[in-house]
């Protein structure tokens, strides 16, 4: 089983920076495939970025909405997750979550879609206002 909590949301002006925290426990090896989800109220909620650290080069994906803006990075000695956000803009008002599953290999991408991963945080509220 793995747990997930994340932290670090709040409110930030249009063109503010945000990092998000997911610190994760339970057995969290390399090859499990991590990520963030968005999910703003009447939409459905969306791959932001994936980390795919199953070989010794991590491999990142980003939705195109957010490429260039944020990253996504995973320090496993602490066995965290995290999301700089940066340029950030009122349309990136959401509920961000973090989550986690085992994947095929190749499969580790923010394409593969939510209902692949089976691990959820509770999520953490990111606002941005103009």
């Amino acid at each position: 089983q793995v747990q997930l909590v994340e932290s670090g949301g709040g409110s930030v002006q249009a063109g503010g920076s945000l990092r998000v925290s997911c610190v994760a426990s339970g057995y969290t090896p390399s090859s499990l495939c991590m990520g963030w989800f968005r999910q703003a109220p009447g939409k459905e909620r969306e791959g932001v970025a994936i980390i795919d650290s199953a070989d010794s080069v991590s491999r990142t994906s980003y939705a195109d909405s957010v490429k260039g803006r944020f990253t996504i990075s995973r320090d496993e000695a602490k066995n965290t997750l995290y999301l700089q956000m940066n340029s950030l803009k009122p349309e990136d008002t959401a509920m961000y979550y973090c989550a986690a599953a085992y994947l095929p290999w190749g499969r580790c991408s923010v394409y593969v879609g939510a209902r692949q991963f089976n691990y959820w945080g509770q999520g953490t509220q990111v606002t941005v206002s103009s």
